[in-house]
């Protein structure tokens, strides 16, 4: 990186709602011994009962892939939706806006379209307006599709990520789809990419050198089977927890920069979690911050972060070639 280009870092502030009330609940707002909640964050309840539904009730769906397949089924009629919500500027004033998001957005675009999802962008979406579009999402008919792809541009930190208006958990938008609440992506993989702060730490690297002591040198698949209702969903988060995500306000972020580019290189070749590891030594190996002007933030590195709750390989192979079903 040049000494002239111009970095800036997905703005922490103090100023948010108080976590007090909130750190009490578990990742559905849902307190320890209590019926019912509301999140002070967006004044949606959810009530015990509704939750704890699922383990009452028998829930069936339609099996996509064989059950002891390597790999996901990714011979749909359609590769499915691509949803990106893309926040440059906020209602909450102590929010920076986002310069370079509109990069990021425009990349992923191409990006998602060259893998022949179908792509939608949403532009500074208040709390309200961002559920409207994830449970239109979650209501459709996913059946002759292969998977689906989210993706959030936004300020965050410490398990929250900012609407134009709010602050919420990233649990509030996946809760959408798992199997029992969107049964025709059950068995489908979901992904998720967060491009957002998760804390305020810095990651200043280390230098690594060769030291003299260094080398060079029966089936049963056509049988039913049961999933975990959150089985099949991966979240690839820009950073770690607890820290910084880098963003050039002309290139755009670090990591969707990153994935970019791994995706239109390789996205038809590599599997989903090889292909994310590249995406991790290209922010590691490629990336530093350039700030002289501030030295407690020049000269910084930065990390993806993936978890994974896939059960086979993702491939994205050609529709043109596999559209069979």
């Amino acid at each position: 990186m040049t000494d002239d280009e111009c970095i800036t870092i997905e703005h922490i502030t103090s100023a948010t709602l108080k976590m007090s009330a909130i750190d009490k609940h578990d990742a559905l707002g849902i307190g320890c011994g209590e019926e019912s909640t509301s999140s002070p964050s967006n004044g949606f309840t959810l009530n015990a009962n509704t939750i704890n539904i699922h383990k009452h009730v028998a829930h069936v769906a339609r099996m996509p892939t064989e059950r002891n397949a390597m790999e996901y089924n990714m011979n749909h009629k359609r590769r499915g939706l691509a949803l990106i919500f893309n926040h440059e500027f906020f209602d909450i004033p102590s929010l920076e806006s986002r310069k370079g998001t509109n990069a990021d957005c425009e990349k992923l675009k191409k990006a998602f379209k060259k893998l022949d999802f179908e792509v939608t962008d949403h532009k500074d979406c208040k709390l309200r307006e961002l559920l409207e579009w994830i449970e239109k999402a979650a209501t459709q008919d996913h059946s002759d599709n292969d998977c689906i792809a989210i993706a959030i541009l936004s300020h965050g930190e410490q398990g929250y990520l900012y609407a134009k208006d709010v602050m919420y958990k990233i649990d509030t938008i996946w809760h959408y789809f798992t199997a029992v609440t969107c049964p025709t992506l059950a068995g489908k993989p979901k992904l998720f990419f967060i491009q957002a702060c998760r804390g305020d730490r810095l990651d200043p690297g280390i230098k690594l050198q060769k030291t003299e002591t260094d080398g060079d040198g029966l089936s049963i698949s056509s049988m039913s089977y049961k999933i975990p209702i959150h089985a099949d969903f991966l979240i690839s988060y820009s950073t770690i927890p607890g820290f910084y995500s880098w963003r050039n306000t002309s290139n755009g972020s670090w990591f969707i920069q990153s994935l970019v580019e791994e995706l239109n290189t390789h996205g038809k070749e590599y599997d989903i979690l090889t292909l994310l590891t590249f995406v991790n030594q290209r922010v590691a190996m490629d990336y530093e911050s350039c700030v002289p002007a501030r030295p407690i933030m020049d000269q910084q590195k930065q990390i993806p972060c993936i978890t994974s709750m896939l059960t086979r390989i993702l491939r994205f192979s050609d529709k043109s070639k596999n559209c069979n079903r």
